[in-house]
């Protein structure tokens, strides 16, 4: 076999001329493969962006817009038309979903993901594709196909929902929850810092959307179990349905006022009747909570006190204790309370429309939390009058939401607010059928304080003077982690709450002070139970108020450790309360409890993380 030559006739060392070809060929050849298959993927790569931007439009245009929804919906037409446009437009996003991962499938893509660190951003992408293309198949669809045949019309009966629908509907959302779950956690396994800034960005943004979304199908679930058995598919039900007055704070938010008897049977529901907190005000509820309750509530004697029987935040105990209270009242077994206050009926009233009253004045969304919180106390300065109105107004609600839900046309946005208030924790669901209350506590519905196996920072209110001025207070929470001490993390809570009453002008049922104070107050000034709720295991090693040592109580409820101080809000003042905490260290933020007020709570929770990481 020949070989080459120097110039002045030597034997050059190397390969044989063949061989040393044949090696160049396949140099270029596996550059031209790479080159080709980055080609490729960057192609592809673009492609699938493409395609999961127009599965994301097309999951944006369902976004309500309130006055095009009601246009639209105006006629049943309107909304079984709405709901097709729905089901169209998941079928279209699942298609451009799937397509996006086929794309970023095949022999180029994943030998090419598999390299360390270059690898890491196709890594990603591929499985935000694969993500996607599972969520929209195995979640979205079902849920839109599920919609569409819970709200194509009133059951048998002409109930509000058609309860066969909503029952053959449990499997499936079961199945979609369970999909929503396992992509979340394998878009958690994706790589979070790569060189590709964009991907990453990407993965963050699907994350938030699946941590939103995968509770939403897990209580979509949950309620297609208990909702049939609950609007009386079985048998005709009876609900206590108690009204709160957050312009005075109470643990689940705020004082029991009025209260109606709710009767479901098949879907269809009427209210039987209405009442007043005076006439259950000294009913005595036999009802045992446990030696846990009695020792940090017994002094508020809540089971024999109306207006104090909601002063845990735990909403299944003050449901237990209406039932009971009702109970020995009527003689007569609830299946379950619920609890709404001001805030809710306007979020109600937004999908139902505005209602009149017997006096002619109109109750809308937007004037509905000021007239009965604030309003109602100048304009009816007697308080059997003011009473009086508080029922008008609840019956004309009341007559109002039930027509609207007989209403094909107004049922969809109906639903859809009722869902919100739901969410948001402001409409509260207890049953006294255990396998149901099972389902409701471990969603958002049962109003629970989580037990202590969950991360928990709570600021929980009770109003001491028997004011109305929580109608005017401000709430701050900032949870900070610090650094770790002998295995356990310091965490510094800080609590700022601000009384905006006025100085002068308030009605005086607004500002009187039943708790008859041994020191000087003002009208306006306010006194609270400020209590807040940790983490289990949780030790405080020291307290400040304004920053001046400050003593708490401290008590435990649902194994959560409960910080309490008594204290004193003038008008127009703020005042800082520090915790500084020794809690087991843990990677996950805390729970948020948020006690539902007037004004929302503004919660801020820094970024924690494990010991040793």
């Amino acid at each position: 076999m020949p070989s080459r030559r120097t110039k002045d006739g030597r034997r050059a060392a190397g390969l044989p001329w063949p061989h040393a070809r044949r090696v160049k060929v396949l140099v270029y050849a596996t550059a031209g493969l790479l080159l080709a298959g980055a080609a490729w993927i960057a192609v592809t790569g673009v492609l699938a962006a493409q395609e999961l931007l127009a599965a994301q439009r097309k999951l944006e245009s369902l976004r309500p817009q309130p006055a095009a929804s009601r246009s639209a919906a105006g006629t049943p037409a309107g909304a079984a038309s709405m709901t097709r446009t729905a089901e169209a437009a998941v079928r279209d996003a699942a298609g451009h979903a799937a397509r996006a991962h086929r794309l970023t499938t095949g022999p180029a893509w994943y030998p090419a993901a598999q390299v360390p660190v270059l690898g890491a951003p196709l890594r990603t992408v591929r499985g935000i594709a694969e993500a996607a293309d599972r969520l929209a198949g195995d979640v979205l669809s079902p849920l839109a196909r599920t919609a569409g045949e819970v709200g194509a019309g009133p059951g048998e009966d002409g109930g509000l929902l058609n309860l066969s629908a909503v029952r053959r509907s449990a499997p499936l959302l079961d199945h979609a929850s369970r999909s929503a779950a396992r992509v979340r956690t394998e878009v958690d396994d994706l790589p979070h810092r790569t060189w590709l800034p964009a991907a990453d960005r990407a993965r963050t943004r699907l994350a938030r959307r699946l941590d939103r979304l995968g509770p939403l199908t897990g209580e979509a679930a949950a309620a297609a179990r208990v909702l049939p058995s609950m609007l009386g598919a079985d048998g005709p039900r009876r609900y206590l349905v108690v009204f709160e007055n957050t312009a005075e704070a109470r643990g689940t938010g705020g004082l029991p006022g009025a209260f109606a008897v709710l009767r479901a049977d098949r879907g269809r529901m009427s209210f039987e009747r209405f009442g007043n907190d005076t006439e259950l005000a000294a009913v005595r509820a036999e009802v045992d909570l446990g030696a846990e309750y009695d020792a940090l509530y017994g002094p508020s004697a809540p089971a024999a006190t109306w207006v104090n029987s909601n002063v845990s935040p735990h909403f299944p105990h003050a449901a237990r204790i209406w039932a009971a209270a009702w109970h020995r009242h009527s003689g007569r077994q609830v299946d379950g309370a619920f609890s709404l206050d001001p805030s809710v009926v306007s979020g109600l009233l937004a999908a139902s429309g505005p209602v009149r009253l017997p006096d002619g004045s109109t109750v809308t969304a937007g004037n509905v939390v000021d007239l009965t919180e604030r309003a109602s106390y100048a304009v009816h300065r007697d308080t059997a009058r003011r009473k009086a109105f508080f029922l008008d107004v609840a019956r004309a609600v009341a007559t109002r939401l039930l027509d609207a839900a007989e209403d094909p046309a107004r049922r969809p946005a109906l639903v859809a607010a009722l869902h919100r208030q739901l969410a948001a924790g402001r409409i509260k669901v207890w049953s006294a059928h255990p396998a149901e209350e099972r389902e409701l506590l471990a969603g958002s519905f049962g109003g629970a304080l989580p037990d202590g196996s969950v991360p928990l920072a709570g600021l929980v209110v009770n109003n001491a003077a028997g004011t109305k001025l929580d109608y005017y207070l401000d709430r701050e929470l900032v949870w900070a982690p610090g650094r770790c001490v002998d295995g356990r993390r310091e965490i510094t809570v800080t609590a700022r709450l601000t009384n905006r009453a006025p100085e002068s002008g308030l009605p005086p049922y607004v500002t009187q002070r039943v708790d008859d104070p041994s020191y000087d107050t003002r009208p306006g000034d306010n006194r609270l139970l400020v209590s807040y709720y940790a983490s289990a295991g949780a030790m405080l090693s020291r307290a400040t108020l304004d920053g001046r040592p400050a003593l708490v109580n401290h008590a435990t409820e649902r194994g959560h450790p409960v910080f309490t101080l008594d204290l004193e809000l003038p008008a127009r003042s703020t005042r800082t309360l520090v915790l500084h905490l020794l809690e087991p260290p843990t990677g996950r933020a805390p729970v948020v409890l948020r006690q539902p007020l007037v004004r929302p709570l503004r919660a801020t929770v820094r970024q924690n993380g494990p010991c040793g990481a």
